[in-house]
């Protein structure tokens, strides 16, 4: 039995599973949102946890805690530049899980591992045009008056069949 093994295997080695999770958090780093495995972005989601936490404390020894972890120094300077004064007013729950559903090739659960604060364009045009009045009867004629007709031209070519336009 797998009581008190909180720790997900992930079917990796220990060494192949710590340099994947860190290199997960590290594209969390660098793009603010990752698209990867709902058990990946489970995996990953308490490391990054802990390095914003670290990131918080900004001494020159969480510094070097974060790098021992990540690995690149250029983006746990991000980290405790950008992404973690962020964060200062917050206790907890830097990340969230979006799950996406299954991957077409192999059904695989995909999911969205990405900050608390983490804007996406789309969403706000999204709702931009989800705020506009619905469209009345009037408008719809309006529309279809507003149509114009294109004449196309249709040019013969020999051994095929000409293709004449549908209306």
């Amino acid at each position: 039995m797998r009581h008190q093994k909180k720790t997900r295997k992930l079917g990796r080695t220990s060494q192949h599973r710590d340099a994947m999770l860190a290199n997960i958090v590290a594209s969390l780093i660098k793009h603010k949102r990752v698209k990867t495995t709902l058990a990946k972005a489970k995996a990953a989601r308490p490391l990054a946890e802990k390095l914003v936490t670290l990131g918080k404390g900004g001494t020159l020894h969480d510094r070097r805690l974060a790098v021992a972890k990540i690995g690149q120094k250029d983006l746990v300077s991000k980290l405790f530049k950008e992404v973690a004064p962020g964060f200062k007013d917050r206790k907890g729950g830097y990340t969230r899980i979006i799950k996406l559903g299954p991957r077409q090739s192999d059904s695989a659960p995909v999911a969205f591992l990405e900050w608390v604060d983490y804007v996406v364009e789309a969403e706000v045009v999204h709702a931009a045009k989800s705020e506009k009045a619905p469209k009345t009867e009037k408008a719809k004629a309006t529309k279809a008056d507003k149509t114009e007709s294109v004449e196309v031209e249709v040019v013969d070519t020999p051994g095929k069949k000409a293709k004449t336009p549908k209306e």
